[in-house]
Formats: structure tokens, sequence, C-alpha cells
């Protein structure tokens, strides 16, 4: 497909992202709205499907019935097959990408909620870290179903194996809400520890936030450490248990059980072991660490949350690197969406 008629689109899972089960178990997109039924029975123009929500949603205001109306209009009669489709996960802060494989189909039996689906093939998946500011901007789209146009041949670039350029278009995104604001900060931190803290330098930070915490710690000379990044612990001589061993990742993509079960293989019967990754980890690691009372995973969100937490303690030299300012904005109350 030539790249002038690639059309790529962005899609969200919900606001606490309950339909991404259902984006990757059943290799589907999706639209909730479930009180429209069949949207394939509404005749082919916009102002029926503006009528038809009216109608199914009579506490809706004027202002939002258009855009949610549009959402459903473009899934069934602009999406086509082949397009790209990206959708943001908030679980391993991954853009996914499918592409679409097939027509509108209203299949409220496989997940009440999303009754509105066509299938797609996920076909890559790439960390929110590689991306400009401004593609992650766009993609936060307050909609749930939205065109990519201003960043599309970064995103594109990204699929094909190409470098990313990062300018950007310039085009208009819109202002921020609230909890986009939040996105952008977290994206921000990530990709800051992500370039500037590659390797050991993270530990530093690690073992300077346990510090904050209460505890001692030991760090490990550059070079070889034999799995033990950090030994932390609550006196000054680190003889007093609870002693922490702690391994800490700083490449962004999956860590898996062999790399837990290491960790854990050092730690003794008095001990506790840490892995901090800015990353994520795989479902048979997260069991393993599960199992054993012992042993903490903490994955790039969970890491930002305790920055974020303890940031005003940080020694300056972080807050150099992470320059951030604590504002209240207000949240956005939602009148077009009805998932």
């Amino acid at each position: 497909m030539a790249k002038a008629e690639l059309t790529i689109w962005g899609i969200h899972a919900g606001k606490t992202a309950d339909a991404e089960a259902l984006f990757f178990k059943k290799g589907v997109v999706a639209l909730g709205w479930p009180k429209m039924g069949d949207l394939s029975k509404l005749k082919g123009d916009r102002e029926s499907f503006k009528k038809a929500y009216a109608a199914a949603f009579p506490e809706a205001k004027p202002g939002g019935i258009a855009p949610s109306a549009g959402q459903m209009f473009r899934f069934l009669f602009e999406m086509k097959e082949g397009d790209l489709v990206l959708y943001p996960s908030k679980s391993d802060r991954h853009i996914h990408y499918a592409r679409v494989k097939g027509g509108y189909q209203y299949k409220p039996s496989l997940e009440p909620a999303y009754p509105h689906l066509r299938a797609v093939d996920w076909v890559g998946s790439f960390a929110r870290t590689q991306f400009s500011q401004g593609a992650l901007y766009e993609i936060g789209s307050a909609m749930s179903l939205f065109q990519i146009k201003n960043y599309a041949d970064e995103y594109l670039a990204a699929l094909e194996g190409k470098p990313i350029a990062t300018a950007g278009s310039g085009g208009e995104v819109g202002a921020p809400d609230a909890e986009q604001i939040e996105e952008i900060t977290r994206d921000f931190v990530l990709k800051k520890l992500s370039q500037e803290l590659k390797g050991h330098p993270l530990s530093n930070l690690v073992a300077h936030l346990l510090e904050i915490m209460g505890y001692w710690t030991r760090v490990s000379p550059e070079g070889a450490d034999g799995g033990i990044d950090i030994l932390a612990h609550k006196d000054e001589l680190g003889f007093e248990p609870p002693i922490v061993k702690v391994q800490v990742k700083s490449g962004d993509g999956s860590t898996g059980d062999p790399v837990v079960s290491a960790l854990y293989g050092k730690v003794s019967n008095n001990e506790f072991g840490l892995l901090v990754s800015l990353g994520e980890f795989t479902n048979q690691a997260r069991a393993f660490a599960k199992s054993k009372s012992n042993l903490r995973l903490i994955n790039g969100n969970e890491l930002v949350d305790l920055l974020l937490s303890h940031y005003e303690d940080l020694d300056s030299k972080y807050k150099g690197l992470l320059p951030l300012r604590r504002v209240w904005v207000p949240e956005a109350i939602d009148e077009a969406e009805a998932e």
C-alpha cells in the first residue's frame, strides 16, 4: 500500500484499559457505547448516527453528541482494511501496532461493554520512550478513536525500522487535559531516565531513592557485580536484617523469569530481593515473584510513582535532570464518552 494511501488511527481501550485483554486475546480493536446496538443497521450518514446517539443517551449534552457519533461513524465507514491502528497501552507503556483485516462486526457476546469490533493483526510494538513528545501528545487524544496526522510519518518510520525523525510537523493537537498531562509527565520522566541514566547511573538513582526512604545503601562498582547492583539495609554497618539485594535494569524491554529467578537464587532466608526495571516484566516473571514473600518487582511505572512521591527530597542533580513543577489542573468531565 502506498504511503499516501495509508491511514493511521489511534484507539484507546477505556480509561482503565478494560478492553485491552479483548484487543490482544481476540485479535480485534473495539469501541464501547453498547446502548447504540448494531451500528450496521444505521443509515450511512453522520446525521443518522447523531440522531441515534441522542436517542440512546438522552442525558448527553449537545456538544458531546457529534464527537461520539462521529467516532462510531468513522469506525464503520472510514476505517478500511490495510489501515494501521495504534494502541497506547497503559500496562506496558508500549505503543502497539495493528493492521485492519476485516470490516465492522457487532459482537456483544465477546465483551458486552465493547461490542463494536474490527478484526486486526497485531504487527509490532515500541516503547513510548522511542517517540517524540509531540507524537505522544497526539496519541494521547481524549477520544477513543481518532486519526493520527501530525506525527504519522514518525509512527510509520518506527514500524519500517527507519530512523525516527522527532521534529514533528507543528500541527495543532489541542490542549491537554489532566489525564494527558499525567501521561506526558510519565513519558518525560521515563524518557529522561532511559536516555540519561542508561546502565550503572540508574543504580545510583535507585540507591538514592532507597536512602530517602530510610535505607543505607552500598552500590556495586561499575562492571561485574554478580547480579547484585545495590545492597540496602536499615543500619549503618549493614549487619541488622532485613538486607535487601537489588538488581536494576535500565532497558525498556520486558524482563523474564530467568532474570528474576537468578536474583532470587542469591537471596537467603533472612534477605529480600528487589528487581527494578524501566521496562515491564513478563507474566511468568510476575507469577514467580508473587509466589515469593521476600521478592518484589518494580516496573517503570512504579518507579515513576516512587520518584514523584519523593521528588521534593531528591538531590539537586536529579531534580536538574527531571525538572518538574507541581501544578493543579481541573479534572476533565467526560461528556462525550459512554465507555
